[in-house]
């Protein structure tokens, strides 16, 4: 066996039951000798220790960095950076085609230096699955799916022609074509392995599936026992480019489930639990991994739903590892029974099997949840993490009705409360009432719960008794119905409760990212004209996992993250000021008011429908052939070749500049003087905020370039839809309309002042005259910047922009990554202190005289700020880079440059 590696000694055979010899890396054989406690670890370390361990080479990866992992220390895990190679990478379109973008321009920048443009290929599988580009802009209808896929197609053909040319042009890079599904439930049911095994000489190497994502909730895949999480598309482009993806060894919470849910409470309400449970724990960061009876118990479809939201309660993963119910998942969804035998034959050779009892490892802290203490909830309306019992949604809308927005409030007059404002148009809606707290969207959509069959059928069954009691939707709710899979169409349909969904108006819209990414689509215009009228607190009810300001439709302000039963519950009662337990939903046939609890569904009867519904084959045949499967996909040609032929013309795929001027010299780190601020954030500032996504309008900066490209505001497309031009983009980076610039005067959205003349201007015009004078600019944030969506765009705007350094007082973990990605500096204030504290108003310039080329990872930074009457004052900060590898990214410019300076050094 010369040809495969043995560090450590731990390459093993085992019987998988398979043709061959079967091998691995042995992870128990390295307590055996001695190396380390392993059977004590998590399950989830144990899972990166053996990528550690196989790829251990003496050069990427030491044996120091094997036996560092496998002494990892509970109580307070060594702070040394894991080099973590992966097996697989996966992305959607909205970060996926900047990548594409990304690569292709590498293959340039190669060529321009008179390269082979070739050796830019990933050295790992990438599969992209397209997701985000359909919109709801038809719904309600029982052709508005056709319909969605005839304008997404239309409006996206550009993108998608660039899309065929990547998959001509790269081996290793496979599309998923549109209305296929959401990327995390294909991957859930189509793409993972949970082990592979690689072809060798006379037999295989088997190994666990890890990976990451451009998507933050790739974390849904942890609940099928798989590691991985969200990343940049920037991080995740050197993974695919074999570069290690680099993070310090996390502290690990375990929590501890016990108990079962009582009747009439869902996944979905657990979920929201944990998300407020772990947010108070501050587990940004950190690696979450569930175990106990309770978790044993729970679905593997109740597991993914939990892992999803991940992101939400702050985790790098919310893990759930491999038991039989894992392997009873894999056989229900079409994979072959052998492939499955070799997944549990190799867990077990590994000691991986089975899901840890209370008390059986060792965590860094433990935190008990009883699942039987949990009761039906929402979230919102401004943050997941905000939890609030379905009982208690009535007066919590009272209260945040004249709160503060600084409390998370509407900030409104309480005379104001009772305004309602009847609809005029000349259809259905006409002469319909809305006020304050009106549902205005219900959408059953996002992969959080889309891939939960027990609540997706408990919704149909909800709609089903609501039928047969005369309940019907108000014309002014927007209602849609955005699953995760064709998978779940086709129980809907075996169950005969589509139909049901149907008549209340929750017809098939499309197979994707919908309302939580902010593709709702739009409001009709009487709505619209409606909401403006009545300066309306306006609601939607969404079975989603995001609901930041702005994000589901720039009109509505009050957003609630629910479960789908609870979405068709809201939807007929057409508003959340309401007691569901104490109020009724409506009138019967009769005149008579109708209850929750008289349609809810039992447990017994979702069940039900779950056993007759749900079939291997469905899988089977909805995943047999997935690159043929759209038609019109098929139809679409693209341009060949290894390079791509860049056309300046284009509104959607622009060569960016990030390789302007490449040569292999690598830049030293300099000082930063005479910096500016081009904004003074406060807290929970999310990517929604800095990165561009949704709709946007004419008189933005973006809006305006696109007009002067002879583009019409009707085909604007959405920011997410034009990630692949850099000119549309840093347009758009903190241009969202809910945007609190401290620098702009109390107005909201992208706007500042160009200093020293205090003369307002939109954040794009000020960066223009910052560049053109050549002064550097830096951002002031409070705590959590960056919380959210795994946005790049975020990032690499923020640079575009002319941003040389961002503080803030605490960062969430995939922007400050993606911030050094770009080569923008994080700092961070010590305890204590912020922009506000400081009495910085914009007026200021800020310089960084110690920065240099000996930065060390972690160290503090003296920042000199000159205020404008002439006093200085010294602030110690601490740098935010890392770990030593950032520094090497910031040294280089950023990580892509060191990539592509470390293949071409590679191929020479």
């Amino acid at each position: 066996m010369s040809e495969l590696p043995n560090p450590l000694n731990s390459l093993k055979s085992f019987d998988s039951g398979l043709d061959g010899k079967s091998y691995y890396y042995s992870l128990p054989s390295l307590e055996e000798s001695g190396i380390g406690p392993i059977s004590k670890l998590p399950v989830s370390i144990r899972v990166v220790l053996e990528s550690v361990l196989r790829n251990c080479d003496g050069k990427r990866v030491k044996e120091e960095d094997v036996k560092t992992l496998a002494n990892w220390n509970a109580a307070d895990p060594a702070k040394v950076e894991i080099p973590f190679v992966l097996s697989r990478i996966v992305l959607q379109d909205f970060t996926g085609v900047p990548l594409l973008v990304d690569l292709a321009a590498m293959r340039s920048a190669v060529a321009d230096l008179g390269k082979d443009s070739s050796m830019i290929e990933p050295l790992v599988p990438v599969d992209l699955v397209v997701d985000h580009s359909v919109q709801v802009d038809k719904s309600g209808t029982a052709d508005s799916f056709l319909q969605n896929m005839a304008i997404e197609f239309q409006r996206n053909m550009e993108r998608y022609e660039f899309l065929k040319w990547g998959q001509q042009a790269f081996e290793t890079f496979q599309v998923v074509p549109p209305g296929i599904g959401i990327v995390h439930q294909v991957n859930l049911e189509y793409l993972a392995k949970v082990v592979h095994a690689k072809e060798v000489e006379g037999g295989q190497v088997f190994f666990p599936d890890t990976l990451v994502g451009t998507d933050s909730h790739t974390t849904m895949i942890n609940g099928l026992g798989v590691v991985g999480w969200g990343v940049g598309g920037i991080e995740a482009e050197s993974g695919m480019l074999g570069q290690p993806v680099y993070f310090l060894t996390p502290e690990v919470i375990g929590v501890n489930l016990s108990g079962e849910l009582k009747e009439g409470v869902t996944a979905t309400d657990l979920t929201l639990r944990i998300t407020q449970v772990l947010r108070e724990q501050k587990v940004v960061g950190k690696f979450v991994e569930f175990h106990g009876a309770g978790a044993r118990n729970l679905s593997l479809a109740d597991r993914a739903t939990i892992a999803n939201m991940a992101p939400e309660y702050g985790a790098t993963m919310g893990y759930f590892p491999v038991d039989e119910k894992s392997l009873q998942y894999l056989e229900s969804t079409g994979r072959d029974p052998r492939h499955v035998a070799s997944v549990k034959a190799y867990l077990e050779a590994q000691d991986l099997f089975g899901i840890p009892a209370a008390g059986e490892l060792d965590y860094t802290q433990v935190v008990d949840i009883d699942m039987s203490s949990i009761e039906p909830s929402v979230a919102g309306p401004k943050r997941p993490q905000d939890r609030i019992d379905v009982k208690d949604l009535k007066g919590a809308f009272e209260r945040l009705f004249t709160q503060s927005a600084s409390d998370g409030g509407f900030g409104r007059d309480a005379a104001d409360r009772d305004v309602k404002v009847t609809v005029e148009s000349d259809d259905a809606m006409n002469g319909h009432q809305i006020g304050h707290g009106s549902v205005l969207i219900a959408a059953i959509t996002s992969c959080t719960n889309t891939s939960n069959p027990s609540v997706m059928l408990a919704a149909g069954l909800l709609a089903k008794k609501a039928v047969e009691k005369g309940l019907s939707v108000a014309p002014t709710v927007k209602t849609s119905l955005a699953p995760g899979s064709r998978v779940v169409t086709d129980y809907l349909a075996e169950t005969d409760l589509q139909s049901s969904l149907d008549a209340l108006g929750f017809n098939l819209v499309g197979y994707g990212c919908t309302t939580c990414i902010g593709n709702s689509g739009p409001l009709a215009d009487p709505i619209e004209t409606a909401i403006a009228k009545g300066e309306l607190v306006a609601a939607s009810v969404l079975s989603g996992n995001r609901n930041f300001e702005a994000r589901v439709h720039g009109s509505i302000k009050s957003n609630f993250l629910m479960s789908p039963p609870l979405v068709v519950a809201y939807a007929l009662a057409g508003r959340v000021d309401i007691d569901l337990f104490e109020d009724p939903l409506g009138e019967d046939k009769d005149g008579k008011p109708v209850y929750l609890k008289e349609i809810w569904p039992t447990n017994a009867e979702i069940e039900a429908e779950v056993a007759k519904g749900l079939k291997p084959e469905m899988f089977q045949r909805q995943y047999s052939d997935v690159a043929s499967a759209n038609p019109e996909w098929l139809k679409i040609e693209s341009s060949t070749g290894d390079l791509y032929d860049w056309d300046d013309s284009s509104t959607y795929i622009h060569r960016p500049p990030f390789f302007d001027g490449f040569s292999m010299e690598v830049g030293s780190i300099q000082p930063i003087k005479g910096m500016r601020p081009l904004a003074i954030l406060g807290d929970s500032v999310t990517t929604d905020h800095i990165s561009p996504a949704g709709a946007f309008k004419a008189e933005t900066p973006a809006g305006q370039f696109l007009q002067s490209r002879g583009v019409e505001p009707k085909d604007f497309n959405s920011y997410g839809s034009r990630r692949g031009n850099d000119l549309i983009m840093t347009r758009g980076t903190f241009a969202n309309v809910r945007v609190k610039n401290l620098m702009a005067d109390g107005k909201e959205g992208g706007f500042t002042k160009v200093m020293p003349e205090g003369e307002p201007a939109t954040i794009f015009d000020a960066s223009k005259v910052y560049q053109e004078r050549g002064t550097p600019l830096i951002v002031f944030a409070g705590i959590d910047y960056g919380m959210g969506s795994s946005r790049d765009w975020a990032a690499k705007g923020t640079n575009l922009l002319g941003v040389k350094a961002v503080v803030a007082r605490s960062y969430e973990r995939i922007h400050r990554s993606n911030l050094i990605g770009m080569g923008v500096l994080p700092l961070e204030f010590f305890d204590g202190q912020s922009a506000q504290s400081l009495g910085l108003d914009g007026s200021e310039i800020v310089s960084l005289p110690g920065l240099g080329d000996d930065l060390k990872p972690g160290q503090s930074l003296t920042a000199v700020i000159e205020r404008a009457n002439g006093d200085v004052e010294e602030v110690e900060m601490k740098v935010r880079v890392d770990t030593d590898i950032e520094v090497e990214y910031i040294r280089n410019g950023g990580i892509l440059p060191y990539v592509l300076r470390d293949i071409i050094k590679a191929a020479n």
